[in-house]
């Protein structure tokens, strides 16, 4: 009974150790949240932008970021790890440290709220409040396989950040609607953006921002404005509601859902617009198809 009761006590003597001088972090915050992966990942990169002192770094794996940010007594380092419970549900874990007081942080944690702790429930607080404002706002479902049709069409290329995708469109808008109707050319249909390239280690992106018309003999010449064919494919379908800057969200569950039925993708997604965000309207409402064409 002896010797049980000093290897009990060499266990958690043991665990102490590890946890005050090996063990990397001070604090683990855990949530779980109903969004994939990508839509995560995106609110925390848009939240950061709003922090006045904060550094992230990432790369494209979309489940690890690393944060810093810096208060005016110390630097705390978020490490986020981001994992699917199932199909709708994530869980998100923070390791949190204070890199300057992270040794008296260990011992005071298990029996004191330390100022530490206060403050970074404080932050993620914040930030788990925005990320439940984002999802109230946008609803995503994942059709399945579908078709796109061919159309031809005429375009202005582009190359943004995806939070600034729908800012690059407004600022082109002008010369696709109204030049191309005032130089007699016939709409024919809603407009789209067809993504060319994305690079997801750094969420730039290129694309064409274009618009279906009727091809004619007269079409207007402008050294921005090009024209196309975008050829019948098919492809994964997902509708989109929400505001257009988020849609990127739609990208992500179906790159989710064709990994999880086995469907080689190209991963370079075509979303077609149906609404005008100029009218006013409630965002939730704003619509929007999302494809991601299938490999051939």
């Amino acid at each position: 009974m002896k010797k049980v009761s000093i290897l009990i006590l060499f266990l958690i003597l043991g665990g102490i150790v590890w946890y005050v001088f090996v063990y990397p972090y001070d604090y683990l915050v855990t949530m779980q949240v109903k969004a994939n992966t990508g839509t995560i990942n995106q609110t925390i990169k848009l939240w950061n932008t709003s922090l006045e002192n904060s550094e992230l770094t990432f790369n494209e794996d979309l489940e690890h970021l690393s944060q810093t940010l810096y208060f005016s007594d110390s630097t705390h380092i978020y490490d986020w790890d981001i994992s699917e419970v199932n199909d709708s549900i994530s869980k998100i874990k923070i390791f949190t440290k204070d890199s300057a007081h992270s040794l008296i942080n260990k011992i005071k944690i298990p029996f004191f709220d330390t100022d530490f702790e206060k403050r970074t429930k404080k932050t993620l607080i914040e930030f788990g409040e925005l990320l439940a404002e984002d999802l109230k706002n946008i609803k995503i479902k994942v059709v399945g396989e579908g078709e796109i049709d061919s159309t031809y069409y005429a375009y202005v290329s582009n190359k943004t950040t995806q939070f600034e995708k729908a800012g690059g469109m407004m600022r082109d808008f002008p010369l696709l609607d109204p030049y191309l109707v005032n130089n007699g050319v016939e709409l024919n249909g809603k407009p789209f953006i067809e993504i060319t390239r994305w690079n997801m280690a750094n969420d730039s992106l290129e694309f064409k921002f274009c618009y279906p018309i009727i091809k004619n003999d007269s079409l207007p010449k402008h050294p921005d404005l090009k024209y196309g064919i975008r050829t019948q494919q098919k492809a994964l379908k997902a509708i989109y509601n929400g505001n257009y800057i988020t849609s990127d969200r739609a990208w992500y569950a179906l790159l989710d859902y064709a990994e999880k039925n086995n469907i080689e993708v190209t991963g370079l997604p075509i979303e077609i617009f149906y609404s005008n965000p100029n009218m006013g309207v409630n965002e939730i409402t704003w619509k929007a198809e999302v494809y991601m064409p299938l490999s051939k």
